[in-house]
């Protein structure tokens, strides 16, 4: 079950193993997806379209840093 944190009135999903984005996340949400490779931060846009970070987070911490870093400032 995905794990939600609000902060400054942005979403932000962590989903488990086998989640689905589309079925969790909403436009202006970011979603928090772990793979072999690391943790991705994924940005949701108003169409369903994504936009990610170049290359994944070496820990979920850090993953979750940059997602507050980004909804301090803003998603557009």
């Amino acid at each position: 079950m995905a794990t939600i944190i609000k902060h400054r009135k942005v979403r932000i999903v962590m989903l488990d193993e086998g989640e689905a984005i589309a079925g969790q996340c909403g436009a202006g949400d970011i979603a928090i997806v772990a793979d072999a490779g690391g943790w991705w931060t994924h940005f949701v846009g108003a169409d369903g379209a994504l936009d990610s970070y170049d290359e994944p987070f070496p820990s979920r911490d850090a993953a979750v840093w940059a997602a507050k870093a980004a909804a301090e400032y803003g998603l557009e």
